[in-house]
Order: C-alpha cells, then structure tokens, then sequence
C-alpha cells in the first residue's frame, strides 16, 4: 500500500479512539430482567456466533466474515429497538492444546490464556459490538462447575414411555435394583469398541480418525473394547428428526442431521443357531426378501463370535478380528473396497424356510450398528452381492420388476450381473416349507413387508420395528485438558458427587502426559484420585464438545453463581416458548451435524426436565462460506496463502476489512480473497470520509466548506430514502453485499452536489453505521463539533434507525432525451405529469435542439412519453 493510499483517510487515528470509548462506556452492555436499566417493552434479539477455538495461530480473514455479519444484524436491531444479546466467549478445551503442551512443555492453561488473549485483541480491533461483560469460557471453573452439574443431570435422568426425560428418583422410588435403573440412566457406563490411539493416549470420536489415523498428528489408531462413559442420545433420534422441521434452517443442513440420525423402518428377525440354544436378531428394513437369505454376517465384534468358531476356523477368525481392529468403521464400511470375510464354521436357520444358511464374520458389518449381525439377501443388496461373489455363495432372487405368469421362484440365479436393489413383487414360494409357514408370493414390496412382519410377531420370530444409525454418544476421553467427571467408584460401582462439591477441579499436573496406556493421564494424580478411605473418583474426562454444547445458555446469565441461567433470563433471552430459542445463529458447516446434534440433544433433556423454557437451542441457522485464498485454493500455511487480518486493520482499517468480507458476495457462498477488492472498499471509504471532511496543504483535515445546514434536494433525499429502506430490507436478508452497493450509489450522489447537506449525511451515517461502526462516529462527532442541532449527541450506534419516507421514493420527474433526426442532442429532466405539448415545448427551447436544427422548421415530432423527444428537419 502506498503512502497516498494510506492519506485517503486517517482510520489509524480515530479508529483505536473508538474502540476504546466503546469499551470505556460499556456501550454495548445488555441488561437482563431485573436489572435497573432493564426496558421490559423491547423485544429481544439473540444473535450467535459459533465460539472460536483460541488457537496459538489466532484469526485469520475467514473467522470475522460470519462475525462481522452478526455484528451488523446485531447493531441494525439495537438501532431498530430490540434489546440485543450479542456475546463471545471461548471453546477452550480439548485435543489441540493439549498437544501444543505436550511439545512444548508448557501447561495447557497457559497456552489457552495466552491464546484467549490474543484473539480477544484480535476481536476488539475490529469493533464488533460484543458484551464482553457476558464472556465465557469452557476452561473457566465457573463455567465447567455448570458443565459438570448438567452432566448430574443426565446420569441422574432416564427417558420414560413418553419420550422424556424423567429424574432417576421415579425409578427409585418404584424399587428397581440398583442394576436396573444404571441400564437406564441417560449417562451411563459401557465397554464398548472405541478407536483407541496409543501415540496420543487417548479414545478418539469417529469423526477424529481419518483413513485409520488421528486428524491430530496423523497416528495409527486401532479399536479396541474399552470402559467408557456413553450419553443414550439414541433415546432421543426420533424426536431429533421430527423437531427439525419447525427450525429455519437450510434444508441441506437438516437432511444431513437426518441421514446422520438415520431412521430405517423393518422387521427385527431371529435367527436359531444351528445345533444350539443361542438365537442371532438382525434387523432388515426388507423382510419381504427373508427367502433370499443365503447367508449371514456377524461383526467381528460380535459377543457370540467365540462360541460359534469352529475349531477348523479358530486361527483364521481370530487373525481376521485383529486386522480389523485396526479398521476404522469409514475404513470398514468403504463402499468401493474389497469385501473381505471368514466363515465361522456354523450355521444359522431361516426362520421363514428352515434352511440352513453359513454364518461369516466381516468387517462391513459394524457392532455399533442394528445388532452387528445382518441377513445377507445378496440377490436384493449390492455389498451383499460383491460378498457372495468373491466367496461363491448362493445368490437367490425374490423381487422381480413385475409378475410373469408363470414364471414363480427364480431358484439360484448365478446369472445376475448386479443386485436388484428396488422395489417390485415377491416371487419367493418357499424352497422347504414349514408348518403354518407364510406366503407373499406376487405381493408387492410394501404390502409384502407388513404380512412377513406380521406373520414374524405372531410365531414370536420377530417383529416390526424402527432402527436408527445414531449410535449413544462415546463421552470418554484419555486426556488431562477436560472437564473431570463428578463421579466416584466403590467397590466396583459408581456414583455421583454432591452438586455442593462442584466445580470439581482438576488436579495441577506437572506431567499432563498421556501415559501411553489407556490409564489415562489424571492417574498420576494419586492424591486427587483417593475420594474417601474406599473411593476413588472417575479419571476419564470430558470431550470438547461438552463445553459447547449449552454454551449460549450460559451468554443468557453469565455471571449468575446460583443457577447455570436464571429461570428469568433464559425465558427473555431464549423466547419462553415455541419456536424459541437463538434467533440468529451462524457459523461454519464443518458443525453441521455433531455440534448442532448434541446440543439439541442437551437442551431436549433440559427442557424436559424443566430446566430451560425452549424445546429448539436455534431457532435459525445460517452458514457463512468458506474464504479461499488469492489462488482460489483453502488458505493453509502449507499453501502461503493464509492472509492475517492484523495486516489488512493496519493498512487499510478496520471498517475496509468488515466491509469488503461482506461486500466479497452472498454470506452463503464460497468465495476468493482479493486485497484489490479490499483496495475498492477503501476508496468508497475515503469516499465517504470527503462528503465531510476536506484537508489543507499540511494535510490537516477539517470540516468541509460545502457541508452546510441546508435541506437535501429532491434528488438526494430520493437517494438517501432508497438508501434507508433498501439496506434495512437487506440486513434482515443477510443480503449485506446488495445493501452495501446501493451506500456506493448513494454516496454518489452525495459527492456529485456542490453543497452536502450535513442532516442529510448524518442520516446516511445512521445507515453506514453497522458496517463501517469506526467512520460514523467519527464522522457524526466532527459533524457534531460545527453542527451540534443537527448530529447525533452521544454515540452514533445508539440513534435510532432512520425511517423512509415513502413519499419519497415517487418519481416526480423523469429524464427526456431529446434526439433531432433520431441522433442525440440534449436532454432534461421534466415533470411526471407533463403533456406531450409541454415536453415538446421543452425540447424545441433547448439551445442544443435548436443549434442542430439550423433554423429548419420540423417536419415532424414524435414524443415518448418519459423517454424521448425526436425532431424531424
């Protein structure tokens, strides 16, 4: 940038100033019911951004495009009369600075707050409108105390026959054993197969792991069965699916939460175990297709595993479960790898048949899915077909497209070249048929699958059901920087801690290693561990994602000591009823699914249990888009094509920075950095800076000399009431880019009159304000210092939001061109209302007209109403 560039305008001066009167005057504090400046008569707006990981690399450009757009909504509807809850706060736990400790040796909480600090100078250079009063974060013990107590709640809930959480006392109190009610408990423990990472000590979650290595430091990762805490989010998925509807979310947004959730409608079946005692269920959402079954396939996993092994097959069984512990289950369940299998040496029987059909183990079937055994109908499946033909099994058809007299069962139809996957009619009459067996022959699909369900209930073989891909939350974590659990063990069994004995600290540990077991590291803490003479406490932590589940509660009633919100403060804040909940909340799609999930998943359970007045956290949803590179490429310090923001406030301001990432296109769209685009949104600044504001050959600016106290003219009040109702329209569209481009137009019409109306301009700074919040005051304060009576005294970000004129925007003149033998010579603005006579009359005085007439009278005139006048000569 070059040293006349940096004189367009001296934001270097004057935006510092006012980021500090911002902070000095709380100017942006937001009190809540009860508080003595509270105006109960305002309605509420509660904008969110998704919190920040601090991270030691602090912002770069992509993080304040979702934050400058909350910042202008959240200004625009503090102008327009709401009560405005804009807040920030930190997501502060987690793998990362955990790590970054590791290497370096430094305690994770010095990191973290260095961290913090950083990006907290980051966010408040560029002027965003946070209350900073309401800041959180998840490493604060005043904040995790309320993690840890929402965690209580869970382990002390169940969900009963409605659907909803209920206190574990009601358990109690109908005298189940203590065995019962923990089988019930919406925080319970289980030994389930978890991606285990030795490098880094610890269990990682599915989406941690990628291509069988952990997305930090890229580490082998193996599954192995572990002791772990689980939340039963699955009690939860259908209400997950049908709430989605009443939320404004986008659409792919929601579908990808459902396909997530995962909701199958089929027949749970049971399977004899050949020459034994042990029945095999698998769930099918296709019945109709039980006569193909030709074989089955357990998960290697699977508890009945041991026991079917043949002796024959033992070594190969167990070399085959060891490879794919080694497997992730995206690895596993791949569709365009190789199916791989070993065959147990059993049996199983078909229900529907009587046949005897082989039982394999593989690995596409996963234990955390249905049961972790399925009927493989390889005829009507395409990973059941790849199977069977790798391993020569039997391939039956059951589903034609349509009905051939005559035709029936199909038999073994080794000539089939791909699975039959859709939808037809049943032509399965059964090859060895069995006592009040069922027929569906020439039934089709739909009809086929609630005779076979039906018919599976009465003989007791099964029955109708609904099964969901969501699998109970895996809550464990193998680390030192999380939230402890407030759980004890005795003598083999758990139990909560008094909720008086919160926030349960974390023990200060010089070596915050992992220990390279699955011991984890708060083990070493042998002092902290020793609860009483004969407990111990829970040495797992929390994930990350606990913080950030209820963090946006906790912005309703930060400072509250007594209550993880105040029943008043959430009911104003989060609407007191349906829809409810966040009204704004934008941020990344990288947390389109699990974030979003387990946050509604918490609050559902809150909301159950009276805790909060919402059954939705957010209400509307929006997704900012990516920012690339220069090169159209993912900024990554790999590529060098990361740009600071630091950089771009010290050379071209902050207001340029918010300005252009909003003017860059629509908030939604994936878009490519350009420092000349940040070059053009300083010039239009400067622009702006001008209509009030001359300098003198010292470069001392002043007050202009064409700002006076007149009235703007019909031109300009036309301009500026566009301006007005076009932007106001457009902020609540999100459309900032648009609103943005009509303030260009609009102060192109400023800087072309030769007087600038200073009411005029203090209006249009109104409306510049939420976007450039620095130049405003700025510039509202110097128009202040000549015209007191007609700027805004006091902050402009308190004014109100100027209001249109409707009558304003008519058009009471048009412009008339005025063409002599069809070329064109002139041209004037005339009134709406004017006759054909009066424009012609107009047209023949023009001086121009009549030069290029030559004195020729006109042979004819042809008059365009509100466009054009033509003289024939």
């Amino acid at each position: 940038m070059s040293s006349e560039q940096r004189k367009a305008f001296p934001f270097s001066e004057f935006e510092p100033k006012w980021q500090d009167v911002w902070e000095a005057k709380k100017a942006f504090r937001t009190p809540n019911p009860g508080d003595a400046d509270f105006d109960a008569s305002k309605p509420k707006y509660f904008v969110l951004d998704m919190f920040p990981y601090p991270s030691g690399a602090g912002l770069h450009v992509g993080h304040p495009e979702g934050y400058t757009a909350t910042d202008i909504i959240g200004r625009f509807k503090k102008m327009s009369g709401f009560n405005v809850l804009h807040p920030m706060g930190w997501d502060a736990f987690g793998l990362p600075a955990e790590q970054y400790a590791i290497k370096t040796g430094t305690h994770p909480r010095v990191t973290t707050e260095k961290n913090v600090a950083n990006f907290t100078k980051q966010l408040k250079s560029l002027g965003f409108a946070y209350d900073w009063d309401r800041e959180v974060n998840t490493t604060d013990p005043g904040y995790f105390k309320w993690t840890q107590w929402i965690f209580l709640k869970l382990y002390n809930s169940y969900v009963g026959d409605d659907g909803k959480a209920h206190p574990i006392s009601e358990l109690e109190a109908k005298g189940l054993s203590r065995e019962e009610i923990d089988s019930r408990r919406l925080a319970y423990v289980s030994s389930a197969p978890v991606n285990w990472c030795p490098e880094l000590g610890t269990v990682l979650a599915n989406e941690e792991v990628v291509d069988g290595k952990s997305e930090v430091g890229g580490f082998p990762v193996e599954r192995r069965p572990m002791r772990q805490w689980m939340l039963r989010i699955t009690a939860y998925a259908q209400r997950l699916i049908d709430e989605l509807d009443g939320l404004d979310w986008p659409e792919s947004i929601k579908l990808l939460q459902r396909n997530w959730i995962g909701r199958s409608e089929g027949a749970e079946v049971k399977f004899k175990v050949a020459g034994s005692e042990e029945t095999i269920t698998v769930f099918t959402t296709r019945p109709d297709t039980l006569f193909g079954a030709t074989y089955m396939v357990l998960a290697p996993e699977h508890r009945l595993v041991d026991s079917l092994v043949s002796e024959e097959q033992g070594t190969a069984v167990e070399q085959y479960r060891e490879k794919a512990s080694r497997k992730s289950d995206l690895e596993r369940t791949e569709l365009a790898k190789e199916k791989s299998g070993v065959f147990t040496g059993a049996y199983a029987i078909n229900p529907v048949n009587g046949e005897q059909i082989p039982i394999w183990i593989a690995d596409y079937v996963l234990m955390g899915y249905g049961t972790g055994a399925i009927m493989a109908v390889p005829a009507h499946d395409e990973r059941d077909f790849e199977f069977a033909q790798k391993f020569s099994l039997p391939i039956n058809i059951v589903v034609i497209d349509e009905i051939v007299p005559g035709r029936g069962a199909i038999g073994k139809g080794e000539w089939l070249e791909k699975a039959l996957v859709g939808e037809g009619f049943a032509v399965c009459s059964p090859i060895a048929s069995i006592p009040g067996g069922v027929d569906i022959n020439g039934l089709p699909t739909p009809e086929a699958k609630k005779k076979i369900a039906a018919w599976l209930e009465e003989k007791g073989l099964g029955k109708g059901t609904v099964n969901f891909k969501l699998r109970d939350w895996l809550f464990s974590r193998q680390r030192y920087w999380g939230e402890p659990f407030p759980i004890v063990w005795e003598d083999g069994s758990h139990r909560c801690i008094p909720e008086s004995e919160l926030p349960l600290m974390p023990p200060d540990l010089a070596d915050f290693k992992p220990t390279g077991t699955p011991e984890p590291p708060l083990s070493k803490a042998t002092e902290w561990v020793k609860y009483s003479a004969t407990a111990t406490r829970e040495l797992n932590t929390m994930p990350q994602w606990a913080g950030s589940c209820w963090y946006y509660l906790r912005y309703c009633d930060a400072k509250n000591c007594e209550r993880f919100v105040g029943e008043a403060a959430e009911k104003y804040w989060m609407g007191g009823g349906k829809p409810g909940g966040v009204d704004l909340y934008v941020g990344g799609t990288e947390h389109a699914v699990l974030h979003l999930l387990y946050a509604r998943f918490w609050h559902k359970v809150l909301f159950d249990l009276g805790y909060v007045s919402t059954p939705e956290p957010f209400q509307r949803l929006v997704n900012q888009g990516l920012i690339l590179g220069e090169d159209g490429q993912k900024m990554s310090k790999s590529r060098g094509n990361v740009v600071n923001p630091d950089d771009v406030v010290r050379d071209y301001g902050a207001d340029a920075l918010r300005l252009y990432e909003m003017f860059m296109g629509p908030l939604e769209q994936v878009k490519p950095w350009s420092m000349k685009g940040v070059e053009g949104v300083y010039r239009f600044l400067a622009r702006v800076w001008r209509l009030v504001m001359e300098v003198d050959d010292e470069g001392v600016w002043s007050v202009s000399a064409a700002l006076q106290d007149v009235p703007a003219n019909k031109q300009l009040t036309k301009a500026l009431h566009e301006t007005i109702k076009k932007c106001g329209e457009d902020i609540e569209k999100l459309s900032f880019n648009t609103a943005i481009s009509q303030m260009m137009v609009c102060t192109n019409a400023f800087t072309g009159a030769e007087v600038k109306p200073a009411s005029a301009i203090v209006t249009f700074l109104k409306v510049l304000s939420p976007f450039a919040p620095h130049l405003a005051e700025e510039l509202n304060a110097r128009i202040a210092s000549k015209f007191p009576a007609l700027a805004v005294q006091g902050l402009l970000s308190d004014a109100e939001w100027p209001k249109y004129d409707p009558a304003a925007l008519i058009e009471d003149e048009v412009e008339i061109v005025f063409q002599v033998n069809g070329k064109l010579r002139d041209k004037a603005r005339v009134p709406v209302q004017a006759t054909k006579d009066e424009i012609e009359k107009i047209a023949l005085a023009s001086a121009r007209v009549q030069e290029f007439m030559e004195g020729k009278p006109p042979k004819k005139i042809i008059v365009v109403p509100g466009k054009l006048v033509n003289i024939v000569v």
